[in-house]
């Protein structure tokens, strides 16, 4: 659970890390299924936006009672999970992640998620960490982002200079089974993998359903069916939905 304070922390500075890490065994399992993922999935090496459209094993680790009552905490007792991603940056070779906010790629109206990081292995500067501009969520709004076509990036929408402050970021480096926990509207992007080790991570991302997925609204995104931000399927974690307009049928 998060103590009082580390609440506090999210609200203002827009993540936590909390006193919370899964145990050596289970972050195995996860780098096992990923790995059998990546020998179906070649194309997946660096990026998989939608791991549950190709392996709902991945769903069992979702839904850790542990990450599900902090999560809870954060946003509410009624709130359900709409996508697992994989971000994976091979040694030597790993992508820079783009200063962004992940509300500019969703169609949830209102925007709100409760994205949990979960490092698999360490996560540090060297490696390219996740690096986030503190108290930069607090407008609650997106700021101006513009697309960005480079090889050379993991996520191809990138914020417009002038709308973060990068000298603010700060590195929030993690232990294989250590999570943090960040807000839909938070500035945050990592450098390039030039280290001699992997850094790969798991993302699951929770809405309160009190918010709906919008299978409707546009998305720039337009590739593989099973990757298009229509085709995700929600799950109901906790309580009941508050909007009363999701839709959690199936949809891979």
């Amino acid at each position: 659970m998060l103590n009082d304070a580390q609440i506090a922390q999210y609200h203002e500075d827009g993540y936590v890390v909390p006193d919370f890490r899964l145990d050596a065994s289970t972050v195995e399992a996860i780098a096992d299924l990923h790995a059998r993922l990546l020998v179906q999935h070649p194309e997946f090496a660096d990026y998989c936006p939608a791991l549950l459209a190709y392996e709902l094993g991945f769903l069992n680790y979702a839904r850790d009672a542990q990450i599900l009552e902090m999560v809870g905490q954060l946003i509410g007792d009624d709130f359900a999970l709409w996508n697992c991603s994989f971000f994976a940056k091979p040694a030597g070779i790993g992508k820079r992640v783009p200063w962004h906010q992940d509300g500019e790629y969703w169609p949830i109206r209102p925007l709100a998620t409760c994205s949990v990081w979960l490092a698999i292995d360490p996560s540090t500067r060297e490696n390219g960490c996740l690096e986030v501009i503190p108290g930069s969520h607090k407008r609650a709004a997106l700021l101006d982002h513009e697309h960005n076509a480079s090889k050379e990036l993991a996520l191809p929408l990138e914020l417009k200079e002038g709308e973060y402050d990068p000298a603010s970021a700060v590195a929030i480096e993690l232990e294989p089974g250590q999570i943090s926990l960040h807000d839909v509207f938070l500035c945050h992007g990592s450098e390039p993998n030039r280290s001699s080790g992997p850094r790969r991570g798991m993302t699951m991302r929770f809405m309160p359903t009190s918010s709906v997925y919008d299978r409707s609204l546009p998305h720039h995104r337009q590739g593989e069916s099973r990757l298009h931000m229509s085709n995700r399927t929600l799950y109901l974690m906790r309580g009941k939905d508050l909007s009363g307009r999701n839709d959690f049928a199936m949809h891979y």
